[in-house]
């Protein structure tokens, strides 16, 4: 079955940087919105920014525009996210999610069928 597993999460300063990989498994991603979404204590599960695994066409949200890359490894089946800049208001458990979209990308969790357990990113002020 589909598998989504994240990794590269941790304990960072602000203004430290982190790279963050989900690899897949289990499927074929063609057609799919990549997507990388957080969830802070207390809040509601946040979209950070997406990826289509074939065009490479990306979106992201208005907050993380310039501090955030996504990228995806076909060969590898991997995707990544580079933050850079970290900030406090990081803090928070970071999603890998899968939607299929075919050649446009999603931006809401509801979009989303497959999500990953979560890897937990903390900035220290």
């Amino acid at each position: 079955q589909v598998q989504l597993v994240e990794s590269g999460g941790g304990l960072v300063q602000a203004g430290g940087s982190l790279r963050l990989s989900c690899a897949t498994s289990g499927g074929t991603f063609s057609g799919y919105s990549m997507g990388w979404f957080r969830q802070a204590p207390g809040k509601e599960r946040e979209f950070v920014v997406t990826i289509n695994w074939n065009s490479g066409r990306t979106n992201y949200a208005d907050s993380m525009k310039g501090r955030f890359t996504i990228s995806r490894d076909i060969a590898k089946n991997l995707v990544y996210l580079q933050m850079n800049s970290l900030k406090p208001e990081d803090t928070a458990v970071y999603y890998c999610a899968a939607g299929f979209s075919g050649w446009s990308t999603k931006t809401r969790a509801n979009e989303y069928h497959y999500w990953g357990q979560g890897t937990q990113v903390t900035v220290s002020s």
